[in-house]
Order: C-alpha cells, then sequence, then structure tokens
C-alpha cells in the first residue's frame, strides 16, 4: 500500500465523509476497468456521499415526524370516501406552495372515516418531499405545552416547534374545554399563523369549536386564523371500524 493509499481514509475520515470512505477503494477498482477519468471517479463517490447522506436525512425526519405506521396514501382507500379526490389529495402532499406561503389544511369529518390516516399519508409525503413534520394528537401535544406554561417556558417550547414546516394537529376536536388546555393551543395557532403550516383533522365542524375553546370570542379568533389561508377537506363515509366491527360479526355469524 502507497502512502496515499494509507492516508486517504484518515482524511475521509477527518472530512467526516464515511460512504467515500467505505466504498473508494471499490469504486477505484471500477473506474479502472473502465478507464475513468479522475474527474468521473471523484464525481461518482461524492455522487455515493450525497445519497447516503440523503437516505439519512430522511430517515432522520421520519423518525422525528412520529408519524402512525402504516398511514400510506397506496393503502388509503379513496373509492369509498365522498368530498375529497387522490388526485387533490396528491397535489397538496407534494408540499408545494402551501407550506411556503404557510398555509393550512383542515380535515373534517366522523369518526372512523380515514382521517387520521390520510393526514399522516400527507405528513409521510411530506417528508419524503425533504421537509420537517411533526404528528401528535392535539391533546397530547397541548399537555406538554401546559407544562412548559406552569414552567414558564411556553416561550421556548413553542420556538422548538417553530422547527417543523407542517405540525399535523390530530383530533382536535377532542381538547377539553379548560380555560388553562384552551389558551395554550390558542398561542400555537397564533405563534403559527401566516408563518408556519398546521393540518388539522377534526370531527367537529366550525359551528361547535365553542365546545373546544373557553369562549366564542376566541373560537371566532382561532377559526379566522386557521381558516385565512387553508385547504378545507371534508370526508363523506362510513365509519371504517364500523365496517370491521360488522364484518367481524358477520364472519364469525357463519362459522357459526
Amino acid at each position: 500500500m502507497n502512502r496515499e493509499s494509507a492516508i486517504l481514509p484518515l482524511l475521509l475520515n477527518e472530512l467526516r465523509l464515511s460512504t467515500m470512505k467505505r466504498l473508494w477503494e471499490d469504486v477505484s477498482v471500477e473506474a479502472r476497468g473502465n478507464s475513468w477519468s479522475n474527474a468521473r471517479y471523484l464525481a461518482t463517490l461524492c455522487e455515493y456521499e450525497i445519497a447516503e447522506r440523503l437516505k439519512r436525512r430522511l430517515s432522520k425526519r421520519m423518525s422525528e415526524a412520529q408519524l402512525p405506521k402504516a398511514k400510506s396514501l397506496e393503502s388509503y382507500d379513496f373509492a369509498v370516501i365522498k368530498g375529497v379526490s387522490k388526485s387533490q389529495v396528491l397535489g397538496l402532499a407534494s408540499g408545494d406552495m402551501w407550506i411556503k406561503e404557510g398555509m393550512n389544511i383542515l380535515i373534517f369529518g366522523p369518526s372512523g372515516v380515514g382521517k387520521t390516516h390520510l393526514a399522516a399519508a400527507v405528513g409521510e409525503k411530506l417528508v419524503e418531499n425533504g421537509l420537517r413534520v411533526l404528528f401528535s394528537r392535539t391533546t397530547e401535544l397541548v399537555q406538554r405545552l401546559q407544562a412548559a406554561k406552569r414552567s414558564l417556558a411556553l416561550p421556548a417550547a413553542l420556538d422548538k416547534l417553530d422547527k417543523y414546516d407542517c405540525l399535523i394537529l390530530d383530533d382536535f376536536g377532542y381538547v377539553q374545554k379548560d380555560e388553562f388546555e384552551t389558551s395554550v393551543l390558542f398561542e400555537l395557532i397564533c405563534c403559527r399563523y401566516e408563518r408556519k403550516s398546521m393540518l388539522i383533522t377534526c370531527n367537529q365542524p366550525f359551528k361547535e369549536w365553542e365546545n373546544i375553546f373557553v369562549n366564542r370570542q376566541m373560537a371566532v379568533a382561532a377559526i379566522d386564523r386557521v381558516v385565512h389561508k387553508a385547504f378545507i377537506l371534508e370526508i363523506e363515509a362510513e365509519s371504517y371500524r364500523k365496517k370491521q366491527a360488522l364484518e367481524r360479526v358477520r364472519n364469525k355469524t357463519v362459522k357459526i
């Protein structure tokens, strides 16, 4: 082994080019066998390094997004719902202009029609397109913000959420009508207004949001901010969970 071959792994390690360090020898064999130029050899190594970094970044962002498992657009059955088309959702999932403009998506529908599935599937596509996403049940996120407010750290908690391009608030309608709880939710909405996007799923129409916020004025102010720049999707369908339960009963009856 010559001096350059001995020192190159050390240099690549110092530069934190781990993929190039791992592959340079194998690629050099291919380069010699195919009479590559020095430029092509180096470019190929750089391409491998970039591809591996993008793969690691995607894996990290998928992990931090905390999306529910097995909730993809490919597995979502658009044939059984009304009010929302696959092409419409695919367009939003690209996360093009609406994310840049701090717009929101609101998904309404009764319980069990696949709101969570659809929200998670859109979130997955956003991450694949290089965006940072966080999925959370609204009640759980509110509890964390409440704890931060009690410890006088709410501004820091909101700043931490600011790093996410899209915040997915699932089951928005289950927040309890409590002044301390809904006040932090309102602060979150105000903080992200026109700057950072939210994707909200809710089984309650706007006229019932007074059941979420402590007073009508706060409910009106929250709705005004959320819908100012928003895409509203209303799902009409029979509950998946109800259909599955009935199917289990039918299958059990047939076996008997």
